[in-house]
This record gives C-alpha cells, sequence and structure tokens, in this order.
C-alpha cells in the first residue's frame, strides 16, 4: 500500500500561507536574488519577468558537496522535474518533466538536452546525459510547460546547462572523493584569462562496482571552452567534449520477489549473457556572437561529432529475425543555428524578437549480432539509418503597457527519417523505408505585474515530439521490420501561475498546468529485456501543480521547499481488445516533494544541510498491476572551507539514505518478465576534498 506522504500538510499550509499574503507596499527583495535565465526566451532576463516556468540551479548547488557525476545530485530542488539515479551507468539517469519522458528505459526523450546552446539531444528526440560536465557548469536551466515547444520536437522541456567562463587569474584546481561500493572519481581543473582570451579545461575520472552485482562502472570525461573577444562587440568560442564509457555492466531490473529474495541481485540474464554497454563520443562546436548596433545581435553556432555504442542484451539473438542480441552502432551528427535578435519598440512598449533557423543531422549504422552468452556472434541486423532536422522560429516579448506583457512565437519543425537495410536474406526481407515529420508550434504568453512583488502570467502552447529511431526500431509484434506505424506526439499544454516575493527573504511560485496529448508516444511490449517496443496511445491527460519556495531564515540558516502533484492519465488507449484507458500512466508518482534546511556559519567557513524527498508509488505497467512502492530518504552533508592568498580548500562528508531504507528508486515501464524494478542503495556515504590555487 502506498504509505501516507509526511509533506502534505506543509505544503498544505506553504500553498495557503503563499496565496494568502496580503498586498504589501513596494520593497526591493533583499536576499533571494532572482536567477537570469536564457533558455525562455534567448535572451538574458529575470525569471521573475517570464509567463513561464523555469528555474536556476547554481553552481554551489551543483558542484558544493558534490560528487559531480549526475545531474540528478542537483536537479531535484526543480518541481514538476524527476531526475531518478538508476545507478545502473549502462542506461544513463531517469529524467521526465510534468511525466513527459518516464517512457525511456534508457537515455533522455521527451526532454531537450543543451550545453552551452549546442544540443545534447539528437535530431530524432534521443538524448544522454552523461557527457555534462559539471565540473565547470556555472548553471542548469529546467524549462517547463508551453513555452519549450519552442525548442522544436520535444513536449515535455528543456534542460541546459551553461559552462563557467575562466577565472580572472591562472588557475590549478581538482578534487578527490570516494566512498561506498568502492566509488571514487578525481579531477583537474586548469583556467584563466590572458588578454582578450579566456579559458577553461577539465578531465576527470569516476569509478564505482555499484550498489549491485554486475553494476561496475568508469567514465573519462574532458571539456574544454576558450573564449576569444575579436573586438568591442564580438567573441569567438569554441567547446569540446569528450567521453569515453567503457564495459559498463548492466544489472538489469528485477522482479518484485527478486526485490525481496535480494535487492543487489543482478536480474535475470544478466550473468549468463554479461549484459553491459560500451559508450564513445566526442563532440564539438563553435560559438559566434556579435552586436551590430545597439538594437541588434547576430549569433551563429555549429557543431559536431561522432558516438559509439555497443550494448549486450540478456538474450541471443540468434533467429534470423531477431535482430541479435548484441547492439551496434556508430553515429555521426553535426548541425548548427543562426539567430537575430532585435530590441526595439512598438507602440510605446519595449518590444524584443528572435527569428532563428536550427539544423540537425544524425547518420549512423545500427548492427544487430548474435549474443553468444557475452561474445559477439554472426550478423543479424545491418542498416543504414539517416534523419534530419531543419526548424525555423520566430519568439518576441512586447511590454504593451507598464504592468502588462505579452510574450510567445511560432515553430516550424520538419523530420525526415529514411532507413537503407543491408541485411536480405530468404528469411529477412528488405525492410527499408522512410518517413516525414513535420508539425508547427505555436505558443502565446501573458504576465501581469500586480506589484513589484508579485507577477501573475498564463500560457498556452501546441507541441510536438516524434518518435526516436530507438522507438522505431522494433514492432511490437514482434515481426521484422521498422515500427513506420508510429505517429508523432501532438500536445496542447497550458498552464497559469504566481510568482511572489512574500517580504524580503523568501520567494514563491506556484503553477498549475493541464495537458492533453493525442497519439502519445507509450511503451508497447518489452519483447526480451533490454528489447523496447512503442505505440501511439490515442489520448492521454496530464494536469497538476507545482510549488516552489526558498527562503532565507536568518542566523544562517535558510530552506528550500519543491512539490509536485500529478495526475497522468490515459484517456483513450487500447491494445487489441485490452483497454487502459482510465489507468495512470506508468513510471510517473502522483507526488513528489523535495525539501532542504541548511545552516552556514561562517567564521568557521562551515556547512551543513539535511534534505529529504518524499516520492509516491510508481505503476511499472500499462495494467496499473504492479508498482513500486512509496518512499520517504533523507540524506546529510557537511563541509569546510579554508581559504588564503590565492588558494582554496574544501572538504566534505555526506550520508545518504541516513534511515537505510530499502526502495525502488526507479523503475523499468512494461519491461519484459516484470523485471520492472531498480533498487537504490540503502545508507551509504561519501568524502571529499577539493583544492584550488591562483597564479
Amino acid at each position: 500500500m502506498m504509505r501516507p506522504d509526511p509533506t502534505r500538510s506543509v505544503v498544505a499550509a506553504a500553498i495557503a500561507a503563499a496565496l494568502a499574503v496580503p498586498p504589501v507596499a513596494a520593497q526591493t527583495p533583499t536576499v533571494q536574488a532572482d536567477p537570469v535565465v536564457v533558455t525562455a526566451t534567448r535572451i538574458e532576463q529575470k525569471s521573475f519577468d517570464l509567463p513561464v516556468s523555469i528555474d536556476a540551479v547554481g553552481q554551489d548547488e551543483i558542484q558544493d558537496q558534490q560528487l559531480r557525476v549526475n545531474i540528478s545530485e542537483s536537479l531535484g530542488r526543480v518541481p514538476g522535474l524527476v531526475a531518478n539515479n538508476r545507478y545502473n551507468y549502462a542506461q544513463d539517469i531517469q529524467i521526465s518533466i510534468r511525466g513527459f519522458g518516464a517512457r525511456a528505459s534508457f537515455g533522455v526523450r521527451g526532454v531537450k538536452l543543451y550545453q552551452d546552446g549546442i544540443p545534447l539531444t539528437m535530431p530524432d528526440g534521443q538524448g544522454q546525459t552523461g557527457s555534462f560536465a559539471l565540473d565547470t557548469a556555472k548553471r542548469i536551466e529546467v524549462l517547463r510547460g508551453p513555452f519549450a515547444a519552442l525548442y522544436g520536437n520535444a513536449s515535455g522541456g528543456v534542460i541546459q546547462l551553461f559552462t563557467q567562463d575562466g577565472p580572472p587569474q591562472p588557475t590549478l584546481s581538482g578534487g578527490f572523493a570516494f566512498g561506498s561500493y568502492d566509488t571514487w572519481r578525481a579531477n583537474a581543473q586548469f583556467g584563466g584569462q590572458a588578454g582578450r582570451l579566456n579559458y577553461i579545461a577539465d578531465a576527470s575520472r569516476f569509478m564505482t562496482d555499484g550498489y549491485r552485482d554486475h553494476s561496475a562502472a568508469s567514465r573519462n570525461l574532458a571539456n574544454a571552452k576558450v573564449t576569444y573577444a575579436l573586438d568591442g562587440d564580438s567573441s569567438l568560442t569554441l567547446l569540446a567534449t569528450s567521453l569515453d564509457q567503457p564495459n559498463t555492466q548492466d544489472p538489469l531490473g528485477l522482479t518484485a520477489q527478486q526485490v525481496q529474495q535480494n535487492p543487489r541481485q543482478a536480474g535475470t540474464g544478466a550473468l549468463q549473457f554479461n549484459t553491459r554497454k560500451s559508450v564513445g563520443q566526442t563532440q564539438g562546436g563553435a560559438a559566434y556572437q556579435r552586436r551590430l548596433t545597439r538594437e541588434d545581435t547576430i549569433s551563429a553556432i555549429a557543431y559536431g561529432g561522432h558516438r559509439d555504442v555497443t550494448q549486450y542484451l540478456a538474450f541471443t539473438g540468434v533467429a534470423p529475425t531477431s535482430s541479435g542480441g548484441v547492439v551496434d552502432l556508430d553515429r555521426d551528427f553535426y548541425g548548427g543555428s543562426l539567430q537575430w535578435n532585435r530590441a526595439t519598440e512598438l507602440a510605446g512598449g519595449p518590444l524584443t524578437f528572435t527569428l532563428g533557423l536550427d539544423y540537425g543531422n544524425m547518420a549512423e549504422t545500427r548492427q544487430g549480432f548474435v549474443n553468444n552468452f557475452g561474445v559477439q556472434g554472426a550478423l543479424r541486423r545491418d542498416e543504414r539509418d539517416t534523419v534530419y532536422a531543419f526548424d525555423q522560429y520566430l519568439q518576441f516579448q512586447w511590454d504593451f503597457a507598464p504592468s502588462w506583457q505579452f510574450s510567445g512565437g511560432v515553430r516550424h519543425t520538419s523530420v525526415p527519417f529514411k532507413v537503407q537495410d543491408d541485411f536480405v536474406t530468404a528469411a529477412n526481407p528488405d525492410d527499408s523505408g522512410s518517413i516525414s515529420y513535420s508539425g508547427t508550434s505555436p505558443v502565446l504568453g501573458l504576465l501581469y505585474k500586480v506589484t513589484d512583488t508579485v507577477n501573475l502570467y498564463g500560457a498556452v502552447g501546441r507541441g510536438f515530439e516524434t518518435p526516436t529511431f530507438a522507438e522505431l526500431a522494433y514492432r511490437p509484434d514482434g515481426q521484422p521490420g521498422v515500427n513506420f506505424g508510429l505517429q508523432p506526439a501532438i500536445s496542447l499544454n497550458s498552464e497559469v501561475g504566481v510568482k511572489a516575493y512574500i517580504g524580503a527573504n523568501t520567494r514563491a511560485n506556484l503553477a498549475l498546468f493541464y495537458v492533453n496529448t493525442e497519439d502519445d508516444i507509450v511503451n508497447g511490449p518489452q519483447i526480451q529485456p533490454g528489447r523496447n517496443t512503442f505505440v501511439n496511445a490515442a489520448k492521454t491527460n496530464r494536469q497538476g501543480v507545482e510549488l516552489a519556495l526558498e527562503t532565507t531564515l536568518g542566523a544562517g540558516f535558510s530552506g528550500l521547499l519543491a512539490f509536485t502533484a500529478i495526475d497522468a492519465r490515459f484517456k483513450d488507449f487500447s491494445v487489441g481488445s485490452v483497454s487502459f484507458s482510465g489507468n495512470r500512466i506508468p513510471g510517473v508518482p502522483a507526488n513528489s516533494t523535495f525539501a532542504e534546511l541548511a545552516w552556514t556559519y561562517a567564521p568557521l567557513g562551515f556547512s551543513t544541510a539535511i534534505n529529504g524527498r518524499w516520492a509516491s508509488r510508481v505503476y511499472t505497467d500499462d495494467a496499473n498491476t504492479a508498482y513500486a512502492a512509496g518512499y520517504g530518504v533523507y540524506n546529510w552533508r557537511a563541509g569546510f572551507q579554508q581559504t588564503g592568498k590565492g588558494w582554496r580548500v574544501a572538504e566534505f562528508v555526506q550520508v545518504n539514505n541516513l534511515s537505510g531504507e530499502q526502495y525502488v528508486g526507479s523503475v523499468i515501464v512494461n519491461a519484459a518478465n516484470a523485471q520492472y524494478f531498480e533498487p537504490s542503495p540503502t545508507r551509504n556515504w561519501l568524502v571529499g576534498i577539493n583544492a584550488s590555487y591562483a597564479f
């Protein structure tokens, strides 16, 4: 049974308090600085003044007293976002925004990923977070709701990481952390400024034996950013990232019975077939920006890269039409964007608008081989997959009256897919083919400034999301061929909200959202462990509420609360004669809460925090016959910092899951053989030290 959520009464009281605050005289908040964001409108603006749900997680939250391996370490504080660490580095973390993306059993779908304006999501909509460089992150922005549609092929939202600039002086820094399950990570970083040239580079290595059997992983990550000021009005930035993650063991999911017996064991077939994944990726890009006049700015981005993936699944795939039990991908990708920003006036009110073009291209060789119990065997699939996305967009913001702002935009997206089948036999016919998707996404938003400290807003937009190549790869009936019957999902997304400063020390954001989707892309049956299929649900609905509270309490104390309640259901969805209409969409918790209380004592350079995360039960299949129970976990961290002339040293300790609760932190939707559950660690610890020296 679902345990009661102990935070509900607290959240209800907080909402009531936020909405009951009487109007006060205009005052400028003195402590809670409003973050400046770019993702919402593509120009720097305060999030408080925008008719969108957007949060920025800062450098301190990302880096201080953290392992810096997964964005789930810091994004739990964002309402509407679920970022679950699977503790399975072969499958990446599990990310969903307002229920979009919960279908992904690996990687990220339904949510667009960017790093410094360069997409980490491919043109088909498939993304990975492993190459996010957290050591050099300045902030991470999370955009939710209707305005995410202006980024094209995604319905749920946008996550964008911005890399910090190098420090004013040449600075060498590094860190080392180690903890439970023989986990350790080390990094080295160098950055600085030399005349017009600013630079920063970082390299790290991460290793772990993993909480579960057969879950060891290693990851080498390097990134660099170099910016050259060409003159007072223009700059050129070069970016590069390299990821090497070899032979990452995949423990698979467990059945409910296996979780009860031993949650640390590997799933059925993991040891027998030596399930694992190797990933290598290199990516580089260049960004040019120039201010033409006081009103006009242009920018251009070009990027390219290569990605290799080899994955061993938990079956042989020996049948002639099975596509094999070993997946081998060899992918090249490239793209670019052009953007023009103009700031002017209309009818006496400030008007800014952006015109832009985006293009992305991906070409991959997808091969499948027999898995001879961990050894690559005979060829069973050989095809060439290509896809590109070409988008045109307009975005604007007009302050047409002192207290009113009108925003919006429109984006047109075209995404053609092509498959060339080079594995044609008497038993395996030619499955070559092509399909093209396109859609237009308009978005409108309105903001009313009640006072200097209270803003009301509303927004509505149309979202568009295509299947990914991974979702087209296999037919749900188990027959050979590409799943070209899968249609794009079309969403009507709306939200209303209030943003308020309560006194000088507290900031509150409250949003209500409602999303109807036609032809939603949802999980079909998993034919084999790790081999997923996808189908369209005729209609789905997501509606809910998000609340964020951030406050400074005095005497060094601060607090934060992020709460999400969502009712995500199939409205019209049947498979054959079986109807799932009215059931909850699996993989989406009905409510989740993150709360943190922190204390800093500056004279000693000491800081500490305790936080908790609570989530309700999560259904694991379309029929809602199985679920992972709700849970609540508590974590503690503390650290000291010493500084001197040009140097800084910081030590920290973490203890996670203080109560030692045994729980399932993520699930695999519609998994074969009911292997739905991915258990999370009980009590575990981490100790680390970071140091820097400026020359």
